[in-house]
């Protein structure tokens, strides 16, 4: 009867001994799933460190001898893939490669990869007499004189996240970025506030891209090269509309050729009525209006240093004050050259009426008899860079925008150049630095020619 007891009791301790173990068995599958996702990344290179090491101590051993043990994350000896580990000792490795993750990830709330980037600028700076007053870079010349200035900012930083997401709808692929300034508040050095630029989310497909975004117009996708002027687009007032506004645009790219594409673009662009009008205009005008555009760019490769792209693009929308209807409509192609390695022309040619609502001079004004009239108007600008080496470039630009005087009363703006040279030299990989000089001339009607120069010396720390 004894013996018989014991046998029972042997075989149920067994038995819960099973079950207990099965439960720990579930408990660390996921644990040891975990550990194996995280030490298969490092199996490769712990591997190749084993070989080497091998390698030196016995001279003309191969991959294939016994592999010595190898430094583990925080220095301590790791045995051979092949053999076992304990589960504890691998739980507490998994642990501790966790936090380090833990620790240098940046990841969304929706577990999305997000990339921080940016550009930490620093500007020296000095104006002459009509510079204005407390303005860092003048777009035109000042119609009274007043005293020179010099000073220096970094309220030209920007900062900006980037991130990508999974595919999505019909296997599109989701993207944006925002990126943000200091240019808001004033030019006082404890007065920068942080302000939008530009932003863009978008789905992409092979061919195909629907975006909706806070960006320049699509009639003027680019600008020049410059260090000086960031917080606005170079050659603002001088042939570059460039206000970043709300949109919403959809692109179509199509393969002609191994040398040929086109690229086709439509968008809503929010137009900004009262930008650059006068206080009469502004007071009466319709704030926002929608407005279309269209870019068409034909793309042609000569060589995979050689290519060029040339592009018509279009605009139209209409104008509502004081029960009135204006229409705004601007014409333009814009050009990328490269005719050889070191060589690049770019520009802008335009011609339209009432379209300062893109960040332009002219747009409305107030004839002899109280009526609101559109202020027609042609400009554009262009710009040669050289690339002297990998990392010293000269960049030489120039832009104007000339109004029709039989449109503008007295006092107004009828033509604004602006002519500009730099060179920026990469000090380090992420840091750069620049000199530009720049000269605009501003014309007044009935008032006359003003001129102003500017220097600017900027350092700039990309991340």
């Amino acid at each position: 009867m004894r013996s018989f007891s014991t046998v029972f009791v042997l075989v149920l301790g067994t038995q819960i001994s099973a079950s207990a173990y099965a439960q720990t068995a579930e408990q660390t599958g996921a644990i040891l799933q975990r550990l194996d996702r995280l030490e298969k990344q490092n199996h490769e290179l712990l591997e190749e460190i084993r070989s080497l090491r091998e390698q030196m101590v016995h001279p003309g051993t191969t991959a294939a001898s016994p592999t010595p043990n190898v430094p583990g994350p925080r220095g301590e000896a790791q045995p051979p893939a092949s053999e076992a580990q304990p589960l504890s000792e691998r739980q507490e490795v998994s642990e501790h490669r966790i936090e380090e993750l833990a620790q240098t990830k940046v990841e969304s709330s929706q577990r999305f990869p997000i990339q921080l980037t940016g550009t930490a600028l620093f500007n020296a700076y000095a104006n002459g007499a009509y510079g204005g007053v407390n303005v860092q870079y003048p777009v035109a010349a000042a119609l009274t004189p007043g005293a020179r200035s010099v000073g220096g900012t970094f309220r030209q930083t920007t900062v900006g996240l980037l991130f990508h997401g999974p595919q999505t709808f019909l296997g599109g692929q989701v993207s944006g970025s925002l990126y943000m300034d200091l240019f808001g508040g004033t030019a006082q050095s404890l007065n920068h506030l942080m302000r939008l630029r530009v932003a863009t989310i978008q789905l992409e497909w092979a061919h195909t891209t629907i975006a909706f975004a806070q960006d320049k117009p699509l009639v003027s996708r680019r600008e020049p090269n410059s260090l000086a002027q960031v917080g606005v687009s170079p050659l603002t007032n001088a042939g570059n509309p460039w206000l970043w506004q709300p949109q919403a645009r959809v692109e179509q790219r199509f393969m002609l050729s191994r040398a040929n594409t086109i690229t086709a673009e439509a968008g809503i662009y929010q137009t900004a009525e009262v930008a650059n009008q006068t206080a009469d205009v502004a007071a009466r005008v319709e704030v926002a209006r929608p407005s279309f555009e269209t870019r068409i760019a034909f793309r042609h490769e000569l060589s995979t240093e050689r290519y060029f792209e040339i592009a018509p693009v279009f605009h139209t929308s209409t104008s509502h004050i004081a029960g009135s209807s204006i229409p705004s409509r601007l014409f333009g192609v814009d050009w990328f050259l490269k005719p050889a390695a070191k060589f690049e022309i770019t520009g802008l040619l335009l011609r339209g009426q009432n379209f300062a609502n893109l960040g332009a001079l002219g747009g409305l004004s107030i004839d002899t008899q109280s009526r609101a009239i559109a202020v027609h108007g042609n400009g554009g600008w262009l710009q040669v860079r050289y690339l002297a080496t990998q990392k010293l470039s000269f960049n030489v630009y120039a832009g104007q925008q000339d109004d029709r005087n039989l449109d503008l009363s007295a006092g107004r703006i009828a033509k604004n150049q602006y002519y500009a040279a730099n060179a920026i030299y990469q000090l380090a990989p992420n840091v750069l630095s620049s000199f530009e000089f720049g000269r605009v001339y501003t014309t007044y009607l009935s008032l006359g020619n003003r001129t102003n120069n500017h220097y600017d010396l900027a350092l700039a720390y990309q991340f």
